[in-house]
């Protein structure tokens, strides 16, 4: 399976830059995933979708602002770190911009408020950091950080909030799971009122997720690991739902990996928590979700690939190629699609 296979025509402009004012007035493309039937719709119309019992599952996930800008000690060349992952005595795995400029032993300074130290230089320009502060980390990360937009966004994001989801409460991504930034907290309680359960998953989002595809052979791409979490009461209420045969609804790839993950593991939902590197493409077989609420991914992702693999390849390819000649708007600031 080539990696060149998920390869889609996508002009420039097509790419948001920017959220519309109001998170629903996206527009969503919806899929029957059986046939590859299409119809287009706004986002506001998923209640039509969704029926009574069905249980959305979101990524309750909290963006940090993880983009940290600073200079090196000794020859104050700018550096610039991007925050993946916490292990204990304030260090981190980042990413690092320039990677080639950073050594064991390189000191960073950011605006004389925070310093870090690197303890080791690893792969693909990661770094382990060890950061020294007074205070809180995160007060200090709200103060400096930058929100983790992806590259392929060039515009200045004027409210940080708007790359965060209206449910986010658990503090640990490096990106958002953008599907979910379509919800109002006014849909949401018209979704619970026509009877639709809602529950939550964590998975933070780091660089398995947003990592490119640089292998012609899919099989060969390696997954960086992420971390994720299921509690008791999302088990019951997804266990529940598989027994009484009502469908399970994920709200984003990175739901429907946690809750792949663990079906895989487990053979059902349970309470637990794990990093997981679980990599989904087409031959893959789902046995937790029965329907898929996302955005729009990039040519030749690991995202794209999921998304196959809940339908097929040529219904996907089809249906961005629809999405283009409609003028859709791509990407993390961009459309939905709703695959069922």
């Amino acid at each position: 399976m080539s990696t060149e296979e998920f390869d889609y025509n996508l002009p420039n402009e097509l790419i948001a830059q920017t959220p519309l004012k109001e998170r629903t007035n996206s527009r969503l493309l919806v899929m029957n995933k059986l046939n590859g039937e299409i119809e287009h719709k706004h986002f506001t119309d998923i209640i039509d979708y969704l029926n009574k019992g069905d249980v959305l599952v979101l990524n309750d996930t909290k963006v940090i602002p993880a983009r940290l800008f600073g200079t090196k000690d000794d020859t104050g060349a700018q550096i610039e770190i991007l925050l993946l992952k916490k292990l204990e005595n304030d260090k981190w795995v980042c990413l690092s911009r320039p990677f080639k400029r950073l050594h064991i032993g390189t000191k960073i300074t950011f605006e004389n408020i925070l310093n870090c130290e690197v303890i080791e230089k690893r792969e693909e320009g990661m770094v382990v950091v060890k950061f020294f502060y007074e205070g809180i980390f995160l007060n200090i990360l709200d103060e400096l950080g930058n929100m983790p937009l992806p590259p392929y966004i060039h515009e200045t994001l004027d409210d940080k909030n708007r790359y965060q989801t209206v449910y986010a409460k658990n503090i640990g991504s490096a990106a958002a799971p953008t599907a979910g930034l379509h919800f109002t907290e006014e849909l949401l309680n018209k979704l619970k009122e026509k009877g639709i359960i809602i529950t939550s998953v964590t998975l933070h989002v780091g660089l398995g997720t947003f990592r490119p595809v640089e292998v012609s052979d899919v099989k060969k791409h390696k997954m960086h690991s992420e971390v994720y979490e299921m509690n008791n009461e999302a088990a019951i209420i997804l266990n529940e739902a598989k027994k009484d045969g009502r469908r399970i609804i994920a709200v984003g790839t990175t739901s429907t990996r946690t809750l792949e993950t663990i079906m895989k593991e487990y053979g059902e939902f349970k309470s637990c928590s794990g990093s997981t590197d679980i990599f989904i493409y087409p031959g893959f077989e789902f046995k937790a979700i029965d329907g898929l609420i996302t955005n729009f991914h990039l040519p030749k992702s690991t995202l794209i690939m999921l998304v196959s693999a809940f339908s097929k390849k040529d219904y996907i390819l089809k249906a961005y190629e629809d999405a283009v000649k409609n003028r859709y708007r791509f990407f993390s600031f961009g459309d939905a699609m709703f695959i069922l």
